[in-house]
């Protein structure tokens, strides 16, 4: 007989232990309403009393999910209490009582539980539970290293999981195209299988994995966009997604990463619209929003990255107190220069020398812009980048029309 009668279960949709947990069946009135929940990966609010352990289970309390189950014969329940413990103990009463697609549960739980080392047989599995088992084959032949057949393996998964269970073919789908990524696959697959993630997984359901993919797939785009305007929305649009559950107070850094790189992404789109002034303003406060988690100590290279991208930003973007922005970006470029070895860095030394002369310049602080740019022309002849000297030159140049204008002026 089948002790599996609510199909779809939301299983591998949540972390072990959840994600393998069986619902049993209940006539209680919420349990639709909560299944439903389950199934977008999101935490229901009201829960029947049969799946308090499931909840307990979510909330981390394993003592009290344990605490919640029927009595021992029971078959489902014996499953639970084995995945909850993880005691190897229960394996011949389990191998016995149970029968079916809950016998092949069993046996993927034991093998990820390293109780097993046969692979589960997945010949009566269907829907979410082979699903589920492929996700356990892929995750063998990754440690194997026999990558090729771990995305078949996932293909396949993803294959059984789409009809019965959305999310976590959305889930799976980012599980292939970070194993790709990995192994440095195609980008274009890559960017759909993403974005089929996206378009699966709801987005008030298993919000860690649609911030996953979000800031993957803003990544890719973003080093694609080449100055795009559409392509660097679409990247905006998916670092905003991942903000919202990437944030300062419970994942510091990559809170810090995702607003670096939105900061990148509107200052790269061309000015050309009235909005633009603004996206100007909000990519320095995501400057400094970053360097609030950065710190020089214990960030050294991504404190130092985005402190060049604010004194950057604060030089080209629109303000109502330009000298104030040029010389926070003066000082922020003097400082930086302090932390730079000219000759470990010669050319990232020269292209602060160089932003430094440039800021200055718009200062109308010539004579030191001159000696700057001057200094910066000079490494990058050593260094033989004869468009960064070209660009040198072309600022000299203007810095002597523009002291011209002056002093004619004043004459």
């Amino acid at each position: 007989m089948s002790y599996l009668t609510i199909r779809p279960q939301p299983l591998g949709i949540f972390a072990l232990p959840a994600g393998y947990l069986v619902l049993p069946p209940t006539n209680e009135p919420c349990a639709a309403t909560a299944l439903a929940a389950l199934l977008r990966g999101a935490t229901p609010t009201e829960w029947p009393t049969a799946w308090q352990f499931y909840a307990h289970a979510l909330a981390g309390n394993l003592s009290a999910a344990l605490a919640a189950l029927p009595p021992f014969p029971q078959p489902i329940a014996a499953y639970n209490r084995y995945v909850l413990t993880g005691s190897a103990d229960a394996d011949l009463i389990l191998h016995v009582l149970l029968d079916e697609e809950l016998a092949c549960l069993y046996e993927i739980a034991a093998f990820t539980m390293g109780h097993r080392h046969e692979l589960p047989s997945l010949t009566a599995a269907t829907g979410e539970i082979r699903a589920l088992g492929l996700i356990t084959y892929a995750a063998a032949a990754i440690e194997r290293d026999d990558l090729s057949a771990a995305d078949y393996y996932f293909a396949e998964a993803i294959t059984a999981a789409l009809p019965v269970s959305p999310p976590l073919a959305g889930q799976i789908y980012v599980n292939r195209a970070e194993l790709a990524i990995h192994t440095g696959g195609e980008l274009t697959t890559i960017t759909a299988w993403l974005q089929k993630a996206l378009d699966l997984i709801p987005p008030n359901g298993l919000v860690e994995i649609r911030a996953r993919a979000a800031m993957q797939l803003g990544q890719i785009l973003q080093e694609r966009a080449n100055g795009q305007r559409s392509l660097l929305q679409a990247v905006v649009r998916c670092y905003q997604e991942a903000l919202r559950f990437f944030q300062r107070e419970t994942h510091p850094l990559e809170f810090a990463f995702l607003q670096n790189n939105l900061a990148l992404a509107y200052l790269a789109m061309p000015m050309t619209e009235a909005g633009d002034r603004l996206r100007g303003a909000i990519a320095v406060q995501a400057l400094r929003a970053a360097l609030s988690v950065y710190d020089p100590h214990q960030h050294p290279q991504e404190w130092m990255s985005v402190r060049m991208n604010l004194a950057n930003a604060l030089q080209y973007v629109h303000s109502a107190r330009p000298a104030d922005h040029l010389l926070e970006a003066v000082s922020i470029y003097e400082d930086l220069l302090q932390r730079r070895d000219p000759v470990a860095d010669p050319a990232g030394y020269a292209r602060l020398l160089a932003n430094l002369g440039n800021a200055l310049a718009h200062l109308g602080i010539f004579a030191e812009a001159r000696a700057r740019l001057n200094q910066a022309a000079t490494l990058f002849t050593q260094i033989g980048d004869e468009s960064a000297v070209a660009t040198i030159h072309e600022l000299l140049a203007n810095i002597d029309h523009h002291e011209a204008v002056v002093n004619n002026a004043r004459d």
